[in-house]
């Protein structure tokens, strides 16, 4: 079955079949019609003693100086430099920094014209070690692997084949698809074994600037946070930012969840962290945005952009963030929101309920870890004097309402090694929180409240009540309490990741504003519902 893979004349075709292809003294190489006329030529960096020109087993077709066996400083001119519609294993496709030649492909106008289609270019996204952040669906696998080369003269990709007996290529149709292809030897034809785009969102800069594209929403394409429509019809143009810069400061806002921007003139080092990535672009007044450049072993490298963000939508498989620059004023306007609606929670929710709705968000913003069960402990739910015990803190009918199994303070003592120093995680004005593990394996957080902390029995009560009917996916659970001699011992689900603090006191503040702004968004399932809280509603549009 014949495959054209590449195509020299595709603007200028041939009339009839006299055509001659030569390759002169000087190395280049010379199409040639019936009356010798030159049709093509191709361009060679220097001229050549001992010209050859070869077309390798990879497809590729070069000329270089002298029989060399392909050695790269020999190499004069090759077609990988010059893709039409097709990507062969080892192809690069990228930028040359230094002569400007930009490697993407072109569709062929139709089935039988090999001139340029109307589509020029499809972009898989940055790739960050893992995956390119446009097309998730491009992964590392047994057959072919992935590769990304950027330094001071070149930024491309390219795939190599693991198993050399396979037979790949991506093409890109006239239809505007990238599709890839491999040989399947028992039907002895191609087939596909991928195709992107996937929908209207995955097309080159569909929507302009600033503007970003969710195939699950309507309209699909709306502006970034922080950037407004630059005209009346956002689909008539590109978003613009809201507030522009001002001698006030500026700062950064994250986006997460994104294909990161357009990166054919990125600046890239591998060698520095996030942070000092942050440094560099805060430095430089032309930086609009800078991520990692792989996220493989954790956030490394640092990628700059200098440019209006172009090519961007929305992919729930992207695990990668993205900081764009904002002005300051509008950040500063925007935490003096949060601050005003967070005064106002204050004053009805208790320290401790803060403290357990911010611990529900640290659960959502971080990956679950899964941690190796050091002990067994078998918990004895309680029977018998429990209902006497309980009947102190709670009546028949919240009893009914809470449906939450009481626990023995025996058991406690012995899920939590009698409250060791070793178990203990954290401790406060209201008392100590001491890890403990359920006959599940299900680990537990049990807060003890010292008699020193101020809170009576019916605070207690209180919290019992409105924690256990708060229940949320994004919250922490209340699992139980304890009464017993004089105790008061609340059991919550226990959340493995990093300290609260680490989160809500960041060092870069915008993620404090970011991580404030989810806990609003949390908490407005339930307090907009109620008819004593308008000013929480008004204050949440204008904040988030």
């Amino acid at each position: 079955m014949l495959e054209f893979v590449w195509v020299t004349n595709r603007e200028n075709p041939l009339t009839d079949s006299s055509w001659v292809l030569k390759l002169n003294e000087t190395g280049v190489l010379l199409l040639l019609n019936h009356d010798k006329s030159v049709i093509w030529s191709s361009n060679t960096t220097r001229p050549a003693r001992y010209p050859v020109a070869k077309l390798l087993d990879s497809g590729n077709f070069i000329v270089q100086d002298g029989n060399n066996n392909n050695d790269p400083k020999y190499l004069l001119w090759q077609s990988f430099d010059y893709p039409v519609d097709t990507i062969l294993p080892g192809q690069k496709f990228g930028r040359n920094l230094i002569t400007g030649l930009n490697l993407y492909l072109s569709s062929w106008n139709s089935s039988d014209d090999p001139s340029q289609g109307s589509v020029k270019r499809y972009r898989f996204g940055s790739w960050n070690g893992i995956q390119f952040s446009g097309a998730p669906q491009l992964k590392q696998s047994d057959v072919s692997r992935f590769n990304y080369t950027s330094n001071e003269e070149e930024l491309y990709y390219t795939f190599e084949l693991v198993n050399k007996s396979a037979i790949r290529r991506m093409v890109l149709t006239t239809d505007g698809y990238i599709q890839g292809i491999y040989w399947h030897n028992e039907g002895n034809e191609w087939s596909l074994y991928t195709r992107i785009p996937l929908d209207d969102c995955d097309y080159y800069d569909n929507r302009g600037a600033y503007a970003s594209c969710n195939i699950n929403k309507i309209p699909a394409c709306n502006c970034l946070d922080g950037f407004v429509p630059k005209t009346v019809d956002i689909y008539s143009g590109s978003c613009v930012m809201r507030t522009s810069f001002s001698s006030h400061g500026d700062g950064v806002l994250k986006f997460s969840g994104l294909k990161l921007p357009d990166t054919e003139r990125p600046w890239v080092d591998r060698n520095i962290s996030l942070e000092d990535c942050r440094i560099l672009c805060m430095k430089n007044c032309s930086c609009t945005a800078y991520a990692a450049l792989d996220v493989s072993k954790g956030p490394s490298g640092c990628l700059l952009w200098f440019n209006e963000l172009i090519d961007t939508r929305e992919l729930t498989e992207v695990d990668e963030d993205i900081y764009i620059r904002m002005a300051g004023t509008e950040i500063v306007s925007f935490l003096l929101l949060l601050v005003s609606v967070f005064s106002y929670l204050l004053s009805f929710l208790t320290v401790s309920q803060l403290l357990f709705l911010a611990g529900a968000i640290e659960r959502k913003q971080l990956h679950k870890s899964n941690l190796r069960k050091q002990e067994t402990v078998i918990i004895r739910k309680m029977k018998g004097n429990l209902e006497r015990d309980a009947s102190l803190l709670l009546n028949e009918h919240e009893k009914e309402d809470l449906e939450l199994p009481m626990f023995e303070l025996s058991t406690i003592t012995f899920t939590t090694n009698n409250f060791s120093p070793d178990n203990k995680l954290g401790e406060g004005g209201f008392g100590s929180v001491y890890k403990g593990i359920l006959d599940d394996g299900r680990e537990t957080a049990v807060k003890r409240f010292s008699t020193n902390s101020g809170q009576g029995l019916q605070e207690f009560k209180n919290e019992v009540t409105h924690i256990a009917k708060l229940q949320h996916r994004n919250l922490v659970r209340l699992l139980g309490y304890c009464t017993q001699a004089g105790k008061r011992l609340l059991v919550y689900e226990f959340l493995p990741n990093k300290c609260l603090d680490f989160f809500i006191f960041s060092k870069i503040w915008l993620v404090c504003i970011h991580t404030l702004c989810i806990m609003i968004q949390t908490l407005e399932s339930y307090l907009k519902k109620s008819p004593t809280w308008p000013p929480f509603e008004q204050m949440k549009r204008r904040a988030c």
